[in-house]
């Protein structure tokens, strides 16, 4: 990957417990999938998830097999601002937000990678960290702001802001239930705990 995250994109990837683990343990000399794993203490299958997520947002070089790097230049692109955008009063985000949710409803899914990452930002602001949402939750939330909840929510995971996992329900259903990977978090906002 040749783009660089952004200081936002940097902290959404390290915001995941796994994936922070997993870019220590790169950053310390593991160098393979087993070492990651073995140094994490992290199943092979997570350190792969989580090391194939840290590649996909540009923080790591490597695959399976071949190694793995830190790239050293992401992380000192995300401490200097871009030039022009030291001291604005707006955030970089806002007009994307503007251009494309209106009275609390999405318009439309930006076709642009880095204008939807905004989008689902903003969306992932919706839900709680630290907080597993059954299934039809997350479908109630998103569903104020698109009746495609599906398409919303798909994005949200394959993007990283979300992830999923199937537990046991009633009887002996499974229930998809989703919690916050990734996304900007307000420290000063109020919290249900």
């Amino acid at each position: 990957m040749d783009e660089l995250p952004g200081p936002r994109e940097l902290l959404a990837l390290l915001a995941e417990p796994d994936r922070l683990r997993a870019v220590a343990a790169v950053t310390l000399g593991a160098t393979s999938l087993p070492e990651v794993a073995e140094r994490t203490g992290l199943e092979p299958r997570a350190a792969a998830r989580a090391l194939s997520r840290l590649v996909a947002g540009g923080l790591l070089d490597g695959e399976a097999g071949k190694g793995y790097r830190v790239r050293t230049e992401a992380l000192q692109a995300a401490a200097i601002p871009p030039a022009g955008e030291a001291g604005r009063d707006e955030e970089p985000g806002d007009e994307v937000l503007r251009r494309f949710i209106s009275k609390g409803r999405l318009l439309a899914m930006p076709a642009a990678r880095g204008k939807r990452l905004v989008v689902l930002d903003h969306l992932a602001g919706l839900f709680e960290p630290g907080r597993r949402y059954p299934e039809p939750e997350v479908n109630q939330l998103l569903g104020r702001y698109h009746p495609d909840y599906a398409m919303l929510r798909r994005y949200l995971v394959d993007d990283g802001f979300l992830d999923r996992a199937d537990e046991a329900g009633p009887g002996t259903r499974s229930v998809k239930v989703y919690w916050r990977t990734g996304g900007t978090v307000d420290p000063s906002a109020p919290t249900s705990s």
